[in-house]
């Protein structure tokens, strides 16, 4: 979620208009407003870490599918100068054995390549799974960060209302859900 810079301060001010009020119940809920949107904050930085992380694992899944179609590229240049090697020294009588040589040269030489390509796919399957697990963390940190703005909302009504406490402890409720679900998403 994209949230305005000063935000926050404007939950504080409006925290500091109740202050001098003087009314307790005013002051609790501002000060609850407060923590709520420390809270709201926090876990929407850490949401916005998520993402970053998120991304650039996909990043580096597709930086490893390009080397590994790569290197599968040149596997097969390899293959097909091996298979030309071996077709020529079948057919050439006294130059066969540089031919085979040279056949047996590609050979050891696509068994490299052979590995590099196969650890670049599992590299991609490794980033992709990182990719998944930041995600999942981003999907459940939007969810918090959601509920815990929905709780500073409520939990305003009860300022509006002039000490009502339902809306309140509706806020107390939903910041708590919020709060659980952020840990949550980092315990899963």
């Amino acid at each position: 979620m994209e949230e305005s810079p000063t935000e926050n301060f404007e939950h504080a001010e409006h925290a500091e208009h109740v202050a001098l009020l003087g009314d307790r119940k005013l002051t609790l809920v501002s000060i609850t407003i407060a923590i709520l949107a420390v809270l709201a904050a926090t876990v929407g930085s850490l949401e916005t870490v998520e993402t970053s992380a998120t991304l650039g694992a996909k990043n580096q899944a597709v930086l490893m599918q390009a080397k590994a179609s790569d290197a599968w590229g040149f596997f097969q240049a390899k293959s097909m100068k091996q298979n030309l090697y071996s077709a020529l020294a079948e057919m050439a009588g006294p130059k066969a054995a540089d031919f085979t040589a040279q056949a047996e040269r590609y050979a050891k030489e696509k068994q490299t390549i052979q590995a590099q390509a196969t650890t670049y796919e599992s590299e991609v399957v490794a980033s992709m799974e990182k990719s998944e697990v930041h995600e999942g963390r981003h999907h459940i940190l939007t969810f918090a960060v959601t509920m815990l703005h929905i709780a500073i909302a409520v939990a305003t009504i009860a300022i509006i209302m002039r000490g009502l406490l339902w809306p309140w402890r509706m806020a107390i409720g939903l910041g708590a859900a919020g709060t659980l679900g952020a840990a949550l998403g980092y315990l899963l």
